[in-house]
Order: structure tokens, then sequence, then C-alpha cells
């Protein structure tokens, strides 16, 4: 059985910044019901620290949210003067997140000229008094271009949409609509493009959303990504549970009126509109057979409840997109359909009836991966391609598992194992493990420079890895029955502070630090910010969030990194990186080491530029001997490097002059080395 019937999107970028897209329309489970073990797991950590309530969300009503949103709208033409916008540069109010010392995150989306400027999100803080005291942009680039007249028809770039879905494997294709002109600023300088979105399907019945880039000059493509990322798996059932229904007369409906009105439909093998709402004249729905229509009805009905109420007592987030309004769920979709998704154009969730002989995907943790798509859409909106695409699958994955200890099912316990009830495998193992990802045979464990080519769903393993050890902690330990085993790429112990805290920190870092571009260091940096705010930067969960992406090979450790006992070597000098130019060194000089260098010797980089992805980056041994520690990549769109690696050098003689070798590969960016350190183990 294929794992996935989604494809890597391929980026044609010809220009040097690769910051993505916010525009993901659909999600899906692609390989991932979360299955989870007993929520009564008490993970050990430090004395526990009090939440800061100055930097938690409040709880907003409809009508405050709304009031907030009317507010901002109101002032965004002040607003976009007040960080420097160009004057043909428009805000967009997409959401709003208000802190209990009355901070207000403002989402924005934004127009050039009245064009959609892909890439071009970014979140803006202002104080109780309205006074502007942060900005996050998803691009840094100034928005400008030297024409809005294209020089391409846009029949040239749908016609180069649709040769590129058929290339993507799609079986039927056509176009939603007509290209939309854009400004496309996710990479580079700034350009007019053509948006095209392809629909029909993909290979495997799923709908198909491909979005492609096209450079309204030149013809070139620029870039593409599916909006629709699809899962697989067949589930079991939650057992029998409470459902909330309307009747009205003497008939009962699927309508949960508690939660936002949330409705479940039976598409009977359809494959467009809503098909029938389920309803009939008593309130016991099912029977726990597949022959029953109303049985997986029951159970996505039930899985759409939990997934709200995790979200309304875990974060005070009223529904999907914390308006208050429910989402509506779809089951039975096509025939043999082994997949389920989540489609923001709709604001559903769909379910297959899995192979023959299989169960339908209506399990709640089909329902609180999908949906939690939808609440990343809402918010960082993390581009489904890349490093975001990772983050994008692992957050699904992360408050998936929350969702599942949260509602506490005794028939689908609480663990770290991702499907391992579905049995996608076929021979009863999971999908993906948090613990260690890589024993699924294609996740990452750690960060590498590629992780940003790969699959998103085996790129976002170094995210659940992170957050397992950040609940957890490291080694070997059995909770509710399931054995654990998670390593660190240091060697390093990394002590757990609880999931619940996990969960905070990782929300707030998702709904107000994070754009669509973020990438791993983007996200590392995200999460220490959330952890400072809600629990202050000296406390044991900020150090334990430094220390847990450091043990997935993002960033340093607390304590500055290298193995107990090592010996380390330090340059703190400030070297400054020439825009576009030559090279320049950073030495060290090492005494007192006998032999040659380890095979795991530990080097500290910390570099600070406006955006990473120009740097190339070398550690030259005494011997002249090079070896890259990484390359310059138009993938690679944040800002700074503070990253540890791993080289092994034992061919290289350990005393001597150290160079860390740093070279900006492309004009437009200012920055400097900060400081380095060797760590002989």
């Amino acid at each position: 059985m294929r794992r996935s019937s989604s494809r890597r999107p391929t980026a044609h970028a010809p220009s040097r910044r690769a910051a993505v897209v916010a525009l993901v329309g659909v999600s899906a489970l692609l390989a991932a019901a979360v299955q989870a073990g007993t929520a009564s797991a008490a993970p050990a950590g430090p004395a526990p620290s009090k939440i800061n309530p100055a930097h938690t969300a409040v709880k907003l009503s409809p009508s405050q949210r709304a009031e907030l949103i009317r507010t901002a709208d109101a002032a965004k033409a002040d607003t976009a003067r007040d960080i420097g916008l160009d004057a043909q540069e428009k805000l967009v109010v997409k959401d709003v997140v208000k802190d209990g010392d009355g901070t207000v995150h403002t989402r924005y989306e934004r127009t050039y000229a009245g064009l959609p400027v892909l890439g071009g999100d970014m979140i803006v803080d202002t104080t109780s008094a309205g006074k502007t005291k942060q900005v996050i942009r998803g691009s840094k680039a100034t928005i400008k271009v030297a024409s809005l007249a294209p020089s391409i028809a846009a029949s040239k770039a749908e016609q180069q949409a649709l040769a590129a879905a058929k290339d993507a494997g799609s079986t039927r294709t056509d176009a939603d609509g007509a290209p939309r002109k854009v400004i496309w600023a996710a990479s580079g300088t700034p350009v007019l493009a053509y948006e095209t979105v392809v629909g029909g399907l993909q290979d495997d019945g799923t709908p198909n959303q491909l979005h492609v880039i096209t450079d309204a000059s030149t013809g070139k493509e620029l870039y593409r990504y599916q909006g629709i990322q699809t899962g697989t798996g067949n589930t079991r059932y939650s057992g029998q549970v409470p459902l909330t229904t309307t009747q009205s007369g003497s008939t009962y409906t699927m309508t949960d009126g508690a939660r936002g009105g949330h409705k479940t439909y039976n598409l009977n093998h359809g494959s467009s509109g809503t098909g029938t709402l389920f309803s009939q004249t008593n309130d016991t729905w099912g029977d726990g057979t597949n022959t029953n229509a109303a049985t997986a009805g029951a159970d996505a009905h039930y899985g759409a409840a939990e997934t709200w109420d995790f979200y309304k007592n875990t974060f005070g987030r009223s529904g999907i997109r914390n308006d208050g309004v429910g989402a509506y769920s779809r089951t039975h979709y096509g025939n043999n359909y082994v997949n389920a998704f989540w489609d923001d154009s709709c604001f559903c969730m769909t379910y297959g009836d899995g192979s023959a002989n299989n169960n339908p995907l209506t399990s709640m943790d089909v329902a609180g991966h999908e949906m939690s798509h939808g609440v990343t859409s809402a918010t960082a909106n993390l581009t489904y391609s890349g490093e975001s695409g990772g983050l994008n699958e692992a957050t699904s994955d992360i408050f998936g598992t929350g969702m599942e200890f949260y509602a506490n099912n005794a028939s689908d316990p609480g663990d770290y194992l991702i499907g391992e009830k579905i049995n996608i495998n076929g021979n009863g193992t999971p999908l993906r493990y948090m613990d260690k990802p890589s024993k699924d045979g294609a996740s990452l464990d750690y960060w590498t420079s590629t992780a940003g080519n790969k699959d998103v769903h085996y790129s976002s393993g170094i995210a659940n890895h992170f957050f397992y050890l950040l609940s957890e902690g490291s080694g070997a330990k059995v909770i509710d029955g399931v054995s654990y085993d998670s390593p660190t790429v240091d060697g390093l112990p990394v002590t757990g502070i609880g999931r619940a805290k996990a969960l905070q920190i990782w929300y707030r870092a998702l709904t107000t630090k994070w754009t669509a571009s973020t990438n791993y260091a983007a996200a590392r940096t995200g999460t220490l910010a959330a952890a400072g705010e809600l629990y202050g930067t000296s406390s044991p969960e900020y150090n334990a969030v430094m220390d847990a992406w450091a043990a997935v090979a993002v960033g340093s450790r607390s304590g500055g990194g290298g193995n107990p006992g090592g010996t380390v070597f330090e340059n703190q000098s400030n070297v400054s990186i020439p825009d576009a130019g030559p090279a320049v060194t950073s030495p060290i000089t090492v005494s007192g080491v006998s032999g040659n260098a380890p095979s795991n010797l530990q080097v500290t980089v910390d570099i600070v530029h406006t955006w990473r992805g120009d740097l190339r980056i070398d550690l030259v041994a005494p011997n002249g001997t090079s070896y890259r520690l990484k390359n310059n990549s138009i993938s690679d769109s944040a800002a700074d490097v503070h990253q540890t690696y791993s080289v092994n050098a034992s061919s290289a003689p350990a005393n001597g002059t150290w160079q860390l070798k740093v070279q900006d590969m492309y004009a437009g960016d200012t920055g400097y080395i900060d400081g380095w350190k060797l760590t002989f183990p």
C-alpha cells in the first residue's frame, strides 16, 4: 500500500531567497491519524513554573474578536504608514490575538496596487495604548515592481500550470478559474506573477488544488505547491460515546449546537457537494459496523466535538478560526477512497471509506490531525512544502496527540505513536514515532541542511522529536504501558517539562510568532520567545526549549553546548561579513589535545544576518581540510544562524589553528559572525 499520494512541491525560483507563500488552502492527514495513551500520564520534569497571564491569550467572545478586527481594519492605513510600507501597499486584517497585558497581535495579509502579495504576510504587535512594538514579517524584501503590465498572456500561464499538474500525476485536470495577477514576494526580488490553481483529481482520487506561480514577465515557473495534503489509513472506532445532536419535531440531525453548529453529512460515495445531513427519528447513531452508514457519521461527529473541546479548554480557542463558527464533516467520500483531508475552501473535513474490507477513516485521531491543519491555516498558514511544510505537518501531529490525551477515551488511549491503530504498514507498527522518528524508516530525527528537500511527512520528524523531548525528556522510559527511547544528537540528556506546557508554548508560537515561511531556525526563535513570555527567560521551561531544539540539531544548548567533560575553545570576537563579497574567517587556536580531532567534533556557530540563505559556511582544519557546515540555499529563508554541527574531523590534527570560513553569496543582506566554538569530547 502506498504511504502517500501527495508529491513534494518543487521550487523553480531563479532568485536567491525562498520564503514560502501563505496560501495553503487545504490540508490532510497523509499517513497520519494520531493515536495516543492514557491522559493520566504524569511526565517527570522540573518544579512547575506559573504561566505568566500577561503573555497569555485571553478568551475573546465572537463579538469581542469582531470588534478587535474592526478596530484593526479601521486603523490599517495608519498601521501601514507606521511600519514603513509604501503608499501602494495595503494591509488586510486576517486574525487577532489579545494578551492579558493588553498586547494585541494582529495578523495581516498584504496587497500592492490592489494585487495580493504572496509571501507578504506579517504580524504586528501593539501595546494596550495602541503603540507598535514589534513586526514579524514573512518577507523582508521591499515590495516594488517595475511594471504592473504582464508581458505574457494569462493563457500561457494556465497551460504551464495544467502541464505541471499532469507532470505531478493528476489523472484529471482543469483550471479552477482564470489565472490571477499577484505580486510574488516569497523569494528574492518581488515580481509581477500569475497564480493558477489547477483542480480536478490527483491520481488516487483526492481532489487536486495545485497552485502554480508563473513570472508574468518571463513566463518562467517560480513555484508550485499542492493545496491539498492527503493522508491514508483505515480506522478503528472510539467505542460508545456521547454525541451532541439537534432535535426538530420527531427528527434528530447531526448538528452540534454546542460547538458552532458543526454538521456531519453523508456523501454516499459522491465526491462533490455536501451530500445529505445525517438525520433519523431516534438519537442512537450507528451500530459499530461498516454496513451502517451512520457509524462513520458518529465517529466523525465525535472527533469534531473532541477537537473543538480540546482547543477551547486548552487554549481558549473557539473553533478552528477562533470565531465560534463550526466547520462541517463529510463522510463516505468516493469509492474505496483511502484518505481524509481538510479543505479551507469548504471549511470542512472529508473522510473516505478506505479500500475494500477496511474501515472508514473517521477516528478521532484523524479528526484531530486534519482539523489542526485548519487551525494552522487560520493562523501562521505554514506553506505545505520545504521546512515550513514539515512544521505544518508536525503541528497537526502535535495537536492531534494533544487532543487524543485530552479525550481520555478508553478505546483509544493517548500515546506518542502516530497512527498505530490504522495498521497502514500491515504489520501492526505505527506510521510515525515521535520519540525516535527514524524508526519508520524515512522520517528525520535531527535537522540537516537538506531537511527542506524531504517529503513534509518525514521532515516533520524533527519537530515531532522536539515536542516529545520537550514534553517527556530523553532516554528510555515507559509511559502508560508504552515503551519509548528518545535519543539526542549530542548525546546529552533533555529533561521534559510536561506535555501541557509544551502544548502552550507551541500554540503561542504558532499563533503569535510564525509566518507562512517559518523554517526550523525561526521555529526555534518563536518557541523561545513564547516560552520566555509564558514562563520567563530564566525559567526551566525556557532552558528546556533550548535544550530540546539543540537535541534535534537546531541551535545550541542552554549551557552553551558541548559534551560533559569536553574541552571547549571559543572565539567571541565579531567579524563583519561583506555583502556578496569575499569569504571572511574567524580563527580558534587549539592546543593541549593529543592526536587527531574526534569523529564527533562539535562546532557551534552564532551568526547574526538578515538572511541566512546567502551564507556558505565551512570549517577549515589546521591541515587545510575543509568541512562544509552549511550551503547557501534559496529555500533557507530565515534570519541568523545559531546552530551546533557535528563534524567527523578524525583525519585532521586536533592542535593548531582552526578557521570558521563564511561567505555571503548574494547581494542585499548584511550581518556578522557573532562568535563560535569548538568542543572536543
